[in-house]
């Protein structure tokens, strides 16, 4: 028969071998080689593009819902298509990785939309905040610098 003091030990020797294991998992999303394309005239410019890679490293798929930066008064996920010609750009609510797999956001693709912000400098570095659809946030940081550079 189990006491109820060993339930007591076995209940919470096993809620400590548990977090260890969501803590590694909020650190398998990275966002890697991030960064921000200096606009033309960047102190009167009221918006930015950010781009990087979403590297997914758990076991299980993921889904970046949202974004946020303190450097902007709102983020987005947005995707540039070509549809007969036209350039045509559309927010994206929920962006999917697969396990083991990352996400490109780039020029005239996936990218993040960086709005209300103050005046950007080449090798500025402005932290980003990526949440996921279980409610895990992931830290990254978007460098700014010049196109092409």
């Amino acid at each position: 028969m189990i006491t109820k003091p060993f339930m007591c030990v076995l209940l919470s020797l096993t809620a400590l071998a548990a977090a260890p294991v969501h803590a590694a998992g909020a650190q398998c999303v990275q966002l890697r080689e991030g960064w921000i394309r200096l606009p033309p005239g960047a102190a009167a410019m009221p918006m930015a593009a950010g781009f990087g890679q979403i590297h997914n490293g758990c076991d299980q798929a993921v889904a970046v819902v949202s974004a946020r930066s303190p450097a902007f008064k709102e983020v987005s996920l947005h995707e540039t298509t070509q549809v007969q010609g036209v350039s045509r750009m559309r927010e994206v609510g929920r962006l999917p990785v697969a396990a083991g797999q990352a996400a490109e956001l780039k020029p005239g693709g996936l990218h993040l939309m960086l709005m209300g912000g103050g005046a950007l400098q080449e090798g500025q570095r402005v932290a980003l905040l990526l949440t996921l659809a279980d409610g895990r946030e992931v830290p990254g940081e978007l460098v700014v610098r010049k196109p092409g550079g």
